[in-house]
C-alpha cells in the first residue's frame, strides 16, 4: 500500500500534435480520446486524491463536460511552462505529486503504485523499463561509440517526487531550455532518483503506429477478461378497450391498450427476459410476481431499471438490442424513432446499438385480429 501522503497527479496535456498532424491526446482509442482513457487510468486509483490537467481552452471544455472534481489550467508553450502552470494548483494539502504523459493511456494501476511507494521513501522514483535494443552514440551521422544497454533504461512516466523537491527544482531551473522531463531537473539538484520498473505495454502514443500498437493492445487486454452472450426475449399481452397502449416506455395513442398486472409494455418485458436470459438471472417475473398486488399497474420502465441493476451486479454491460414487435394495430412504423430513443434512454445506449421494427399476422389468430400482440427480443451482452 502507498503510504497516505496526500498524493496528487499531474496530467500534462499541451502540445499541437505536429507528428499526428492534430492534438494526439484527443485522437480516439477504443472509441474515447487518449486523454480520457488516461484520466480514467487515475480515477479508478483511491490513492490519487486530486487529478490536475494542463491542457488548452478546447480540450478544457471537453474535459469538463466528461469529467468532474478535476483541476485545469492553461496548458504552456514547452513541458517546462506546462508542469510550471499545474503547480500552481495544486492543493496546498499535497506532500506526494506524480506527473504523467497524457499520451500514455496504458498505465497500469501496479506501477503507480509502485513508483509511489518508491518516491515516498526516496524522495524521487521514475517508470521506467531496460533498454532492448543497441544503442549507439552518433555525430554527423556516423557511430562514435556503442553504449553499454545494461546501464540504459528508458523513463516513462508517472515521474513521482515529494512535492518540496520537485517545487525546489523548478525554483533552481525555471529557465532551464535542455530538460526533456522533470526528472532531468530533480536530477540536477543532486537528488538520487530511483527507477521503478515498469510495463513495456505503457508506450507514449507519438506516432499513428504507436496508436495502432495501443489499440492493439487493448484488445487482446479486452479478449482476456470479457466474453460476449446472447439472451432470447418474448412477451405476449392482450389488447383491451381502455388501456394505454405504451412499448419500448413510449406511449402511442390508440383505442386500445395491453392488458397486464404492469402496464403490459410487451417490449420492455421481452427486451428484460433477454437481459436476464443473457447473463443467466432468471426472468422478470422472479422479481415481479403477477401475484404480488402491491405492484398492480407498476410502469414496466421500472422493472428495467431493476434488470440494469441486476446486470451491473453481473459485471455486464447491453452492446446491442433487436426487438421485434408482433401487432395488426395501430400502425407502428411512425412511432419507430420514438421507440429507439426511449429504450436507448432507459437501457443507457447510443440509438444506433438499438434496432426496433413491426410486423403484422396477415389477420390470423388473435394476434391477427388485433386481440394481442406479441414482441421479440435478441440482446447482446458483454460480461466481463
Amino acid at each position: 500500500m502507498v503510504d497516505r501522503k496526500f498524493t496528487s497527479v499531474l496530467i500534462l496535456a499541451g502540445g499541437t500534435g505536429t507528428r499526428m498532424g492534430k492534438p494526439k491526446q484527443m485522437l480516439k482509442i477504443a472509441g474515447e480520446p487518449i486523454l480520457f482513457k488516461t484520466i480514467k487510468a487515475f480515477l479508478n486509483i483511491k490513492e490519487v486524491d486530486e487529478i490536475l490537467l494542463a491542457c488548452n481552452k478546447n480540450i478544457a471544455k471537453k474535459v469538463k463536460a466528461k469529467f468532474k472534481n478535476i483541476k485545469i489550467c492553461e496548458d504552456g508553450a514547452t513541458r517546462l511552462k506546462s508542469l510550471q502552470n499545474g503547480m500552481k494548483i495544486v492543493s496546498s494539502k499535497c506532500k506526494l505529486i506524480a506527473i504523467h504523459d497524457s499520451a500514455r493511456p496504458l498505465i497500469e494501476k501496479k506501477d503507480v503504485l509502485a513508483v509511489l511507494k518508491t518516491a515516498s521513501k526516496y524522495k524521487a522514483a521514475v517508470l521506467g523499463v531496460p533498454v532492448k535494443n543497441t544503442v549507439k552514440e552518433t555525430q554527423k551521422g556516423v557511430v562514435k561509440k556503442t553504449l553499454n544497454r545494461a546501464f540504459l533504461h528508458e523513463i516513462y512516466t508517472p515521474q513521482c517526487y515529494e512535492i518540496k523537491t520537485l517545487q525546489k527544482a523548478l525554483n533552481k531551473f525555471k529557465n532551464d531550455k535542455k530538460s526533456t522531463d522533470d526528472s532531468s531537473l530533480v536530477e540536477k539538484l543532486g537528488t538520487k532518483i530511483k527507477i521503478v520498473k515498469g510495463s513495456y505495454k505503457n508506450i507514449k502514443i507519438t506516432t499513428s503506429e504507436d496508436l495502432l500498437l495501443a489499440e492493439a493492445l487493448l484488445s487482446k487486454g479486452a479478449s482476456k477478461v470479457s466474453k460476449t452472450r446472447v439472451g432470447l426475449g418474448f412477451d405476449l399481452h392482450r389488447m383491451e378497450k381502455g388501456r394505454k397502449f405504451i412499448v419500448g416506455g413510449h406511449e402511442i395513442k390508440h383505442t386500445k391498450g395491453l392488458l397486464g398486472h404492469s402496464d403490459g409494455d410487451v417490449v420492455l418485458h421481452a427486451v428484460c427476459d433477454a437481459v436476464l436470459g443473457a447473463i443467466c438471472a432468471g426472468e422478470i417475473g422472479l422479481y415481479y410476481p403477477p401475484t404480488d398486488i402491491t405492484i398492480m399497474g407498476i410502469s414496466s420502465v421500472v422493472i428495467a431499471e431493476k434488470v440494469m441493476e441486476v446486470l451491473k451486479s453481473k459485471r455486464a454491460r447491453i452492446v446491442h438490442m433487436d426487438i421485434t414487435l408482433i401487432a395488426e394495430e395501430p400502425k407502428i412504423s411512425p412511432h419507430y424513432t420514438a421507440v429507439r430513443k426511449s429504450l436507448s434512454e432507459i437501457f443507457k445506449l447510443n440509438i444506433n446499438e438499438v434496432s426496433f421494427k413491426a410486423k403484422s399476422y396477415e389477420h390470423v389468430g388473435a394476434i391477427g385480429n388485433a386481440k394481442a400482440c406479441s414482441a421479440h427480443a435478441v440482446v447482446t451482452v458483454e460480461v466481463k
